[in-house]
């Protein structure tokens, strides 16, 4: 990330104003660790944006998505099979397992799992011999994924379902928080994210024993002894009471945050729309999105990179979108389903800057230039 003067950035932390006093106030109690008062708080304001009975907050969100594999035993010989258009912090978890992943396509609709390819690639596993331990469902950029007809997947050939909501803080399916629907869901606080903690994951569940189990591996799995005694493998994946203090005020204005990402994507939409041949994602009806980063594809004939290079001379932030897993040299050996829709929106894909602290010259400036450089006056 370049830091220059009047640079527009793609995703930043936006402050509320509150969080200075969770963190002044931790530091005047001396509660400058991975204990203290901020933690629980931040795992209760979680669970009652989300409506969920439990959360554990994490040092990260790939953290939990590792705790929420080990919760399902997944280990060794294991198949997850996990969406391809991603970061690949969804996927390597279930390598630090010793597990393997299988990738499966997205669909045009919300560019996330496809639902058919997820039968298809289950069916074709059992045929195999082969049942798949668990079920990686990610909610690209924020847009939820066809729960209904994915959760029912997973109810017929009784595999669990762990959300990947990393991006979807704030996003809904059918009135719902996605992350709620799984097993377990994660979040990530990342500073690029809708709200941060600079660096910072949540597991949520509504399974008291899953919760529990998770507190303790996240902390190095120390059993109930007056001394140091393990039993099993554990990690050091609690946040910090730090760290959970900005969370709190940052929750504070999540709903306001969405309001503002969204309406962002709304300017996007109002003033590109007229350019033949770019093109949104639409939320379905059952779905609200949190618009975490506004995206398009655009047209035939103009190649992202390109237009990512020209943008980065004006001083503009932009990305292009998710290389998929299956096209990663990591990756290049394993079992993939699909129709390669992830690497046709990987080649016209483009993410604009989408800060929830953008101003309107700042949203001008990205659309004047965009619309330069697609040659629309």
């Amino acid at each position: 990330m370049l830091y220059r003067p009047g640079r527009i950035f793609l995703s930043v932390p936006h402050m509320g104003g509150h969080e200075k006093n969770y963190v002044q106030k931790a530091i005047e109690d001396n509660w400058v660790s991975a204990v203290g008062p901020n933690i629980p708080g931040f795992e209760h304001d979680i669970c009652q944006h989300t409506n969920s009975r439990y959360g554990v907050a994490l040092s990260s969100g790939t953290a939990a998505i590792h705790l929420a594999l080990r919760l399902l035993g997944i280990g060794p010989g294991d198949e997850v099979l996990c969406s391809t258009f991603t970061f690949v912090a969804s996927a390597n978890p279930i390598l630090y397992l010793g597990a393997t992943p299988v990738f499966i396509e997205s669909e045009a609709e919300t560019w996330s799992m496809c639902p058919d390819t997820l039968r298809a690639g289950i069916e074709e596993r059992l045929k195999q011999g082969k049942k798949p331990a668990a079920i990686l469902l990610v909610h690209s950029y924020g847009m939820p994924a066809k729960l209904k007809e994915i959760m029912a997947i997973s109810e017929e050939f009784a595999i669990p379902v762990i959300e990947d909501a990393a991006e979807a803080l704030g996003s809904r399916y059918a009135g719902h928080q996605v992350g709620t629907f799984g097993l377990m869901g994660i979040f990530s606080f990342n500073g690029n994210k809708i709200i941060t903690t600079s660096a910072g994951g949540a597991i949520i569940t509504n399974e008291e024993g899953l919760a529990e189990k998770a507190r303790f591996l996240a902390t190095q799995a120390k059993d109930p002894a007056p001394y140091y005694q393990h039993s099993e493998m554990g990690y050091n994946y609690r946040l910090s009471n730090i760290s959970a203090g900005i969370g709190r005020g940052q929750i504070e204005v999540l709903e306001m945050r969405v309001k503002q990402r969204r309406e962002i994507f709304n300017y996007y939409r109002k003033q590109l729309q007229s350019i033949e041949g770019l093109e949104f994602v639409t939320e379905p009806k059952t779905s609200f999105a949190n618009r975490w980063l506004t995206t398009i594809l655009l047209p035939e004939g103009h190649g992202p990179e390109s237009i990512r290079q020209d943008l980065e001379e004006e001083n503009i932030e932009t990305r292009l979108l998710w290389k998929p897993m299956h096209l990663q040299p990591l990756y290049a050996n394993n079992l993939y389903f699909g129709d390669n829709l992830s690497e046709r929106l990987f080649k016209r894909g483009l993410c604009l800057p989408s800060s929830s602290s953008l101003q309107e010259e700042e949203l001008e400036k990205v659309v004047k230039n965009l619309k330069k450089l697609l040659e629309v006056v």
